[in-house]
């Protein structure tokens, strides 16, 4: 049933949008006067929220553009599929968008271990793929098509081991990251090598296994251990768990955290105050392109704008400038044309390296209340060095 209504929901997407096929370049057979772009993102289970987040806002991103006129004389439209955070989900999507659609960008995917089990095809395919949120390092190891929106793990892992000591003033860190995921592991290998490199020591280093309820026991071995901060490099459903069962047994320290803590405020109760995690948006952003996309978006679709949706809106606006200056919908003309791209966007400037990951700040969020509910409120903002 819920493939059925998967179906359903990316045949609805496609014919609000445009003809649902595909050409060679990316334009729809027998409708020259439109480029289709793919996406494969998690819009159901778990972490639907970052899927959904970002394929609303790579919609908004094509009705904008479609609005301005469209790109070198074409409308885009966009086919979402939905991999529901399963690596074999993903292949069969993105198989289906390249044989079926023959599409020649893609938007996806949501997390770094079903990005990374598409990544090669791309390449093979000479498919532009942008993960909106994939920070595993090594999600563009493959090749030139492969590019990313978001910053990557070591570079989260830095900043929060140097906001852990620099602002937090932490010498002690205990770090609960889920052993089986790549995220989670990328995050807490970089925040343990950077907070020991300036000087911090950690404590306790506790893992467990995805799908795990009772963190009791990891909870008494870090309470044990009287850290200064709790690095929680996890996604926010155990988070919110987390954080109940270390402040139930004392552990009152301040919570730091990663991108995966996005929708928190929305998922927990006071427990996850004092807690900060590193994102790729702030919506208090004043940056006028972070303005007016906050407003669009809730406008559109009635609900907060947040970190995934700006992403997603990013990916789709950086695909269709590189089809601009590379003045082609030929794939790879326009990876080509992505390498250099160098401009500001909702997520602020973006220019990518060698590795065609993008240089760009983080943000430091903090989990305040305010009018009686929680709200993620910006802190900082760390730049590249």
């Amino acid at each position: 049933m819920k493939k059925l209504i998967a179906t359903i929901a990316a045949i609805t997407l496609c014919a609000a949008l445009g003809f649902a096929g595909g050409g060679k370049d990316g334009s729809a057979p027998g409708a020259s006067d439109t480029i289709t772009i793919g996406a494969v993102l998690t819009t159901s289970g778990q972490n639907a929220f970052y899927g959904t987040e970002s394929r609303d806002g790579a919609l908004l991103a094509i009705e904008d553009i479609n609005k301005a006129g469209g790109v070198l004389g074409k409308k885009l439209a966009l086919i979402a599929e939905d991999d529901e955070s399963d690596a074999s989900k993903a292949v069969n999507a993105f198989t289906k968008l390249s044989t079926r659609d023959k599409v020649s960008y893609i938007i996806g995917c949501s997390l770094s271990g079903t990005t990374m089990a598409i990544t090669a095809q791309a390449q093979a395919a000479k498919i532009v793929l942008i993960s909106p949120s994939a920070t595993n390092a090594k999600v563009t190891d493959p090749g030139e098509f492969i590019f990313r929106a978001c910053f990557i793990d070591p570079f989260q892992g830095i900043v929060a081991a140097n906001f852990a000591n620099d602002t937090l003033k932490a010498k002690k860190a205990a770090v609960l990251y889920d052993a089986g995921s790549d995220y989670n592991t990328g995050l807490a290998t970089e925040f343990k090598k950077n907070f020991q490199a300036i000087g911090g020591t950690i404590v306790a280093d506790e893992a467990y296994q995805t799908g795990d309820v009772d963190f009791n026991a990891q909870v008494t071995r870090i309470k044990a251990s009287a850290p200064d901060v709790v690095y929680l490099p996890n996604y926010y459903q155990d988070v919110s768990l987390q954080a109940k069962q270390l402040r139930a047994q004392g552990v009152n320290t301040p919570l730091l955290g990663g991108d995966g803590w996005d929708s928190l405020v929305a998922n927990a109760g006071d427990e996850v105050l004092n807690g900060f995690w590193t994102s790729f948006f702030s919506k208090d952003s004043t940056a006028p392109k972070a303005q007016a996309f906050v407003k669009a978006y809730e406008a559109r679709f009635n609900k907060p704008a947040n970190s995934f949706s700006a992403l997603g809106y990013d990916c789709a606006m950086l695909i269709a400038d590189a089809i601009k200056a590379a003045g082609s919908t030929d794939s790879t003309a326009v990876a080509a044309a992505l390498a250099k791209i160098s401009g500001d966007y909702v997520t602020g400037n973006i220019r990518f390296d060698a590795h065609r990951d993008p240089i760009k700040g983080a943000v430091i969020n903090e989990i305040v209340k305010k009018d009686g509910k929680l709200v993620d409120s910006y802190k900082t903002t760390v730049n590249p060095k």
